[in-house]
């Protein structure tokens, strides 16, 4: 099982983005999902995360900018964090952590390595 970002770039002050986070592999389904984010080499901090029964939250100081969504199949393997009105301090890598089950094995904690975002100034 692999998890794998995308959808990162350049953009300017105000622009949007939108990033997926895609499990790849043999698994049964992917249950939570959570975006991080680590600016300037600090500590990962949560952006937003989807639980396996469908509720959401994005951080406050995000709220009305970010948004989290999921695909709608019986898998749930991709999901989906669209960014909008993005500012300079938006700038970092983006990862995702997701809650992946695999029949046999249960289910266990996988983590992407990362997307950047920049922001331009």
């Amino acid at each position: 099982v692999e998890v794998l970002e995308s959808g990162g770039g350049l953009v300017q002050p105000g622009g949007s983005l939108t990033l997926s986070c895609t499990v790849h592999g043999r698994y049964n389904t992917v249950g939570d999902v959570a975006w991080y984010r680590q600016i300037s080499g600090k500590q990962r901090d949560l952006v937003a995360a989807t639980a396996d029964d469908g509720t959401s939250n994005i951080t406050s100081s995000l709220q009305g900018r970010f948004a989290i969504s999921r695909d709608n199949t019986e898998r749930k393997g991709t999901t989906f964090l669209q960014m909008n009105d993005l500012k300079f301090e938006d700038t970092g890598v983006y990862f995702c952590k997701a809650a992946v089950f695999v029949a046999g094995t249960g289910e266990s904690t996988f983590w992407g390595h990362g997307t950047q975002v920049t922001v331009l100034s």
